[in-house]
């Protein structure tokens, strides 16, 4: 049978999950009695949210083709799995939603699939909406991918209208993968699991020879070798075979039970081939960082082994120990983005039952004293406060902005609050009220980390779309921000501010802390200081409690006595009692954006 390996790419909800839906139930991979809606998505929290996390194999049969599919995720946090994706596939559906045209996202897969040399399929998605635009979107496409209109397939993945065609298209235009008749096996690893039982397994794409059951293999980085245990295919539950050939995707069981032994990347060969190893993937670089602490310190080797074993199946997570006065060990992380933080928190509390403390993001500063020794900071709370600072140097970042015309002024307003500076700007797509407009730009990270994903969703309804990209580092004015809770620095909260920003930023903190700390049986007094000294200051009252309520009738005397008790009670409180921080609350400082 004659072999097709391809990917989707989309912005998210453009219907990549819907499509792969159809394309199991045309080729009758799963069972119709069996079939559900995002039958790709495995998590809980992909389903939940609508987004696809993980990419995920599968092997479709039809008619005298065999169709290998890697579902691939669309939020920009995740674009280090589709870039694992396109290398070990021929081809890509590009998916747009013929209901909001092409997205920055769009752009920003289909440059990654055009520098992997793949083959570029465009299908317009939606066509049975009442809002869609398929005209437009056609001339959106052909003017991002230089194609001719005749090239773009029309579908709905939600009745299935046009799949049928699409997969005749895949298979006329995908090229078959190289045809390797070599004894020796190469093979690229871009993705792996760890089973507690069979160890570390697999996800390869064989590039040339056979992997067998039962053959010595060689993990090339690693230089440690071993014999298949376990050799399959995705259907897309893992299915056994004798062995996977050249140009197959598929799995092996390697019964190693280090789990720090597999990499992404790597090459799988034959004990004794001849080839080179494979180009393997570049590592992506962590954008945002956050230390995160158990609540308990009991269950520090607790979270070690979790994120240890998190890592496994998101190889975008970096981590390392760190260790603060006040919350004790944690872990300085790194993450590719505001909401790949917040699901792996979320995972690392639903999968392993973790009670945590998330510190405020952050990105990596580089700070230069007078005598021009310089450090890398990480974590707003280890901002040196003794190091006399000649200069500081912060990440800027490249950002292309796809928006409605009739929105411009609003995108604007919003990025002129987080010091961007705007480029050339042009005309996209189709003209009159449809119309919209590429804006480029470049913007400090720190600020477009500081909200600028929900802010434009809530100035445009949601139809603005971003993609960007690291380009260097530039000087910069700013200030660490402290709060103090009862005279007590919670390091969790330090933040780093622009200068200019201090006491608005410093009144917002404040605000939202006294929104978001539950009360206590003494007043909390909330302060938040920069440059050496209290910049705000709120307070919580403490909660009120009836000491008398039992007391029924008898002498005035006997209240007073119980109610200046109480007043020395509350006076102590207030002078020895420490916050008790919940940990729902720091989650909610860095998702509240007013």
């Amino acid at each position: 049978m004659q072999v097709r390996n391809f990917c989707i790419i989309a912005h998210i909800d453009h219907g990549k999950s819907t499509l792969a839906d159809r394309l199991l139930e045309l080729t009758s991979t799963v069972e119709k009695r069996k079939m559900k809606e995002q039958y790709l998505d495995q998590m809980d929290l992909e389903r939940e949210r609508g987004i696809t996390i993980k990419m995920q194999p599968v092997r479709m049969l039809y008619k005298n083709y065999v169709l290998n599919l890697i579902d691939t995720p669309g939020h920009i946090d995740f674009s280090y799995e589709v870039s694992r994706s396109l290398k070990a596939v021929e081809g890509a559906v590009l998916l747009v939603d013929a209901t909001q045209g092409v997205q920055a996202q769009t752009v920003s897969n289909l440059e990654a699939s055009r520098e992997m040399g793949l083959v570029i399929i465009p299908v317009v998605n939606k066509i049975d909406s009442p809002n869609a635009r398929v005209e437009e979107t056609k001339k959106e496409i052909v003017e991002i991918l230089g194609c001719g209109e005749k090239e773009i397939l029309e579908i709905s993945a939600k009745t299935g209208e046009g799949v049928e065609n699409l997969l005749e298209e895949i298979i006329k235009r995908v090229s078959p993968p190289r045809s390797s008749l070599a004894d020796s096996l190469r093979a690229l690893i871009f993705d792996f699991e760890y089973s507690t039982h069979r160890g570390v397994i697999l996800y390869v794409r064989v590039m040339d020879g056979v992997l067998k059951k039962g053959g010595n293999v060689f993990l090339f980085q690693a230089g440690r070798g071993f014999v298949a245990g376990e050799v399959g295919i995705f259907k897309p539950a893992p299915e056994p075979m004798k062995s996977i050939g050249a140009g197959e995707i598929g799995y092996v069981v390697t019964n190693l039970k280090e789990a720090n032994i597999a990499r992404v990347g790597d090459t799988l060969l034959s004990k004794n081939s001849s080839f080179p190893p494979l180009e393997g993937y570049k590592r992506p670089a962590p954008v945002v960082w956050a230390s995160v602490y158990p609540e308990s310190q009991d269950d520090f080797a607790s979270l070690k082994q979790s994120l240890q074993r998190l890592n496994l199946s998101d190889s975008a997570l970096t981590f390392e120990e760190e260790e603060s006065g006040v919350l004790g060990r944690g872990f300085r992380c790194g993450f590719l983005g505001m909401l790949h933080l917040e699901i792996v928190v979320e995972r690392l509390k639903r999968e392993f039952g973790l009670v945590l403390v998330v510190a405020m993001p952050s990105v990596v500063y580089e700070v230069e004293n007078l005598k021009g020794e310089k450090r890398e900071i990480y974590s707003p709370a280890l901002f040196p406060e003794h190091f006399e600072i000649k200069k500081i140097l912060e990440p800027w970042v490249r950002v292309k902005i796809i928006t409605p015309a009739d929105k411009l002024n609003d995108v604007l307003r919003v990025l002129r609050q987080h010091d961007a500076i705007v480029g050339e700007t042009h005309d996209f797509g189709a003209s009159g009220m449809e119309q919209r407009f590429i804006l480029n730009l470049e913007m400090p990270l720190r600020e477009m980390m500081d909200g600028l994903f929900e802010q434009l969703k809530s100035a445009t309804s949601g139809y603005a779309s971003l993609s960007y990209e690291i380009v260097e580092k530039r000087e910069a004015n700013l200030v660490k921000l402290d709060v103090l809770l009862n005279d007590e620095i919670v390091s969790a909260f330090s933040r780093i501010v622009k200068k200019s920003e201090t006491q608005r930023e410093a009144q917002r903190t404040a605000d939202k802390l006294k929104k978001f700390l539950p009360s206590a049986l003494f007043v909390i007094k909330i302060q938040v200081k920069a440059l050496g000294r209290i910049l705000s200051a709120r307070s919580i009252s403490a909660l009120k409690k009836d000491v008398t309520g039992h007391l029924y009738g008898g002498d005035i005397t006997r209240k007073q006595k119980l109610w200046k008790k109480q007043k020395k009670g509350k006076e102590r409180l207030k002078k020895f009692g420490r916050v008790n921080v919940p940990h729902d609350v720091f989650l909610k400082m860095i998702k509240d954006k007013d």
